[in-house]
Parts: structure tokens; C-alpha cells; sequence
């Protein structure tokens, strides 16, 4: 959990028998939660160590777009047809909670490679940033954006609470 896990973040997550296999998270670039907005408005106004400033041209507030983090897989995931799967419905599911909320795109800071995956899935994901080198795992980085319409038709639409809940876990 970091800072923008709070509850105006929106969650797509996998499952298979019953496990979660794949996710991530999605909030508006209007979110707003104490002091914390959205991670690249962090990183546009210097304050993350590991994003440049530079990576976005402009800041962004509008409930037009939502801006996607944390996408993650299983390591029990390990086909590439699966993999494909797997983040097909993690990506449609974002689009189905944010279009659902009124937005109309979706923006992430993505390691480049994720943007031909995401077109070969028939999403139409688009480079808005210049790139930059991560020191810290060796690869490039970018803002990536695309619309946020359902591309992926024969996918039922993504279950949900619209209106956040608390989860407890059962007394021990």
C-alpha cells in the first residue's frame, strides 16, 4: 500500500478459482485525499525521487481522464496467451470503472513494451510523454495514454461496488 491507496482509488483485479492473479488501481486526476492527488501530478511537481518532473508536459485535473498504477501479475500467471489474457481483463476492467465514473481516457506510467501489448489487445494506447531511462531497473518509462472505451466486447463488464466499501477480514 502506498498513498494513493485511499478511497478515492478504483481497483481491477483477476481472479482465478477463486485467487486474484492480476491487478490495479485507477483514479480520476481530481482525486483528491488530504494532502495526495494522483501519483504523476506527485511527480510533475518534484515531489517522487524516482519520476522525473519532465515526464509530463502539463498537469492534468479533469474528470476526463483517470490515471491508472500499480499493474501487477502473478508469477503463477506463466503462458503468454495467459499473460495476454490476464492483462486484457485487468486493462478492461479499468476502462469499465472509469467510464462508468465519466472519463473518457486513461493515462499510466508504463515501461514502453506495455504499449504494444496493450495495441495488440485492440486497445489504442498512445505515448503523451517524453521517455525516460529508470535507474533503478534498467528500463524506459513513459506516460501512455488511450480512451477509455471497451475494446474487448465478448468480456462481461467487469463487476464492481460503485460505492467503496470496507473489507474486514473474519475474527480469528
Amino acid at each position: 500500500m502506498d498513498q494513493y491507496d485511499n478511497p478515492k482509488a478504483h481497483y481491477s483485479l483477476v481472479l482465478r478459482d477463486g485467487v486474484v492473479i492480476g491487478g490495479a488501481r485507477a483514479m480520476a486526476t481530481t482525486a483528491k485525499w488530504g494532502t495526495h492527488t494522483y501519483m504523476l501530478r506527485d511527480a510533475l511537481k518534484g515531489k517522487l525521487i524516482d519520476i522525473p518532473p519532465s515526464v509530463m508536459a502539463a498537469d492534468v485535473e479533469t474528470d476526463d481522464m483517470w490515471e491508472c498504477t500499480r499493474l501487477v501479475m502473478s508469477d503463477d500467471v506463466d503462458t503468454h496467451a495467459d499473460r495476454s489474457m490476464c492483462l486484457g481483463l485487468i486493462v478492461q476492467g479499468l476502462v469499465d470503472v472509469a467510464a462508468e465514473q465519466g472519463a473518457s481516457h486513461l493515462m499510466s506510467l508504463s515501461p514502453l513494451a506495455l504499449m504494444r501489448a496493450l495495441r495488440q489487445l485492440g486497445f489504442d494506447a498512445e505515448r503523451i510523454g517524453e521517455p525516460y531511462l529508470n535507474e533503478g531497473d534498467g528500463r524506459r518509462y513513459a506516460v501512455l495514454s488511450m480512451p477509455a472505451k471497451r475494446t474487448m466486447p465478448h468480456v462481461p463488464r467487469a463487476t464492481h461496488r460503485t460505492q467503496p466499501q470496507p473489507l474486514h477480514a473474519p475474527a480469528v
